[in-house]
């Protein structure tokens, strides 16, 4: 019986074609071999299981095979056997989590000095090179910077961010990207073909989704299905056997919303517990699965869609019985609901609530809709309004100006007709135009505080200004009044046309306010009718409502 090994080994590919998602990584370096432009350091970054240590390996054994094809390595000559074998003394691969001090990067160092035993350079692969200390970083600085002609270093990471400037700017970096489910599917599809398993498009499409970008966990989750059910997968069989949450429950949930079943709801939860389903899991899948019916409403497509054809159309049907806005709240609450239940300390009891509110989630109404419902609605009560001011006879005659429409009122029991008759507003005055002349100096002192609250109503601001002067005198067409100190008299000179329209409104007599700086006195226009308190409305407003009095 031959040795079992599992399917990321016994796969791994032998060429930069077999790589899966990365062809903006294998064709540079292609070209890099092809034109002879190889650099002397590289940094491969990007998330676990997408070819980062692959990708390495492969360009190790490109860069020393004695017969390369188009820049890949034939994987048939001593110098790939060897790499393949992990016995290549050219080729060395270095954990940087098991090799993170500073000794080990001074033997490094000591290394690089001596030539290739077979091949054409010596290359160094760091895995996890992030791991490194920050002394072995400084270590490894001038031999990274500056290596002997024959020496080739290439790094690996999957936390970029901890590698210093100095080491980043030193290497040509590459990133890498999550492998999309479609491409993880199809190289799934092509190893149960070559290895005669027999797997549906489903069971397939939930690997591969299981594998969340990551080919090398998706083909972890293979090898447990395999081992699981036999050479013959299907869907409901690695539903079962793995645990996985049915789209068909997700389903139900948006079935529930749209009949406002809690209960139903309230059941789905009771049923993810008492199967043993992972809640955080749960709630993750209820996440996506409102992500497609928002897409799908919002794009009028599928394509971007990560399911099979049936449930394509499912979500399509399912989009269309929901508003835009239904469905982007609801992901909402399920997505605050996904980020809180890591830090609960009863996940069902949180998940039960907010499946209650998911329900009872009020729709959504656009903003648009409702003005032209209100505009339909106006329109329609005003043509019933003229329709029964025509038909009928008004109770009593309307002497107001046409335009103005009156509805009979009938008088309430107990109340006589003087009581209850019709409201009629008083007909407009007509707006006095200002009279020619100077301002009456009695007039002007009897409704000087009216015409302060005017300024105070306009002008918040001016008004507190008008309250600490005071008119002076009246002299022709000019209205002196006293201020405390520039400050005050700037501020009404610079408001002079409005405080003298605002005084032609009140007065009905062209004026100009002049303001005069001096302390006050008694000898002004109003020292006669109003007090101190009477002329601040802070201090009226005390002893109206406090009963204050002023200090003896």
């Amino acid at each position: 019986m031959s040795e079992y090994i599992v399917t990321a080994r016994k796969w791994r590919p032998t060429k930069f074609e077999d790589v899966v998602g990365q062809d903006h990584v294998t064709i540079t370096l292609r070209n890099a071999l092809n034109t002879g432009r190889l650099a002397h350091a590289y940094l491969f970054s990007g998330p676990r299981g997408v070819g980062k240590t692959t990708t390495a390996r492969l360009l190790a054994k490109a860069v020393n095979c004695l017969h390369p094809d188009n820049a890949n390595p034939d994987n048939t000559c001593e110098n790939c056997q060897e790499v393949n074998e992990g016995r290549s003394f050219d080729v060395l691969e270095i954990d940087g989590a098991s090799n993170r001090g500073v000794e080990e990067i001074r033997n490094l160092r000591e290394a690089v000095r001596y030539a290739p035993s077979k091949g054409k350079r010596k290359v160094y692969i760091i895995d996890e090179v992030h791991m490194l200390t920050k002394e072995a970083f400084n270590a490894l600085l001038k031999t990274l910077e500056e290596p002997p002609p024959l020496v080739l270093f290439i790094f690996a990471t999957t936390e970029l961010h901890k590698l210093p400037a100095t080491i980043l700017s030193r290497c040509q970096r590459f990133d890498f990207r999550r492998i999309p489910t479609e491409q993880i599917k199809k190289n799934l599809a092509a190893i149960a073909a070559a290895e005669h398993l027999v797997l549906d498009d489903e069971a397939l499409l939930l690997i591969a989704r299981k594998g969340d970008g990551s080919l090398r966990d998706a083909q972890s989750t293979f090898d447990m299905a395999i081992s699981l059910c036999g050479t013959t997968v299907t869907h409901e069989e690695i539903l079962r056997a793995l645990n996985i949450v049915d789209q068909e429950m997700y389903f139900r949930v948006t079935s529930a919303l749209e009949t406002r079943n809690v209960a139903g709801a309230l059941a789905i939860v009771q049923e993810v517990v008492s199967r043993g389903y992972d809640l955080k899991e749960f709630i993750g899948g209820l996440v996506e699965h409102f992500r497609n019916l928002l897409v799908i409403k919002a794009a009028g497509s599928a394509e971007i869609v990560e399911a099979s054809d049936l449930y394509r159309q499912r979500y399509i049907e399912t989009a269309g019985k929901f508003p835009l806005g239904d469905l982007l709240r609801c992901q909402k609450l399920v997505s605050n609901t996904d980020a809180a239940l890591r830090w609960v300390a009863n996940a069902r009891f949180k998940l039960e609530a907010d499946m209650v509110s998911l329900m009872t989630l009020p729709s959504s109404v656009e903003v648009g809709q409702v003005l032209r419902d209100l505009d339909e609605l106006k329109k329609k009560e005003s043509g019933e309004t003229s329709n029964a001011a025509v038909a009928s006879d008004p109770p009593v005659l309307d002497r107001r100006p046409a335009g103005h429409l009156s509805s009979p009122q009938v008088p309430a029991p107990g109340l006589s007709p003087r009581t209850t008759s019709p409201y009629r507003p008083p007909a407009e005055a007509p707006v006095a135009a200002p009279r020619t002349g100077s301002p009456n100096e009695g007039e002007v002192i009897s409704r000087w505080k009216e015409y302060l609250d005017l300024v105070r109503q306009k002008w918040i601001s001016l008004g507190s200004v008008m309250d600490a002067t005071e008119p002076v005198s009246v002299d022709g067409n000019v209205v002196k009044v006293r201020c405390p100190d520039q400050f005050h008299a700037d501020s009404i000179s610079r408001k002079s046309k409005d405080l003298s329209d605002l005084f032609s409104e009140v007065f009905h007599v062209r004026a100009r306010i002049e303001p005069v700086i001096g302390p006050s006195s008694e000898g002004g226009l109003n020292a006669s009718t109003a007090s101190p308190s009477e002329e601040n409305p802070v201090v009226a407003a005390l002893r109206r409502e406090l009963g204050a009095e002023p200090l003896e």
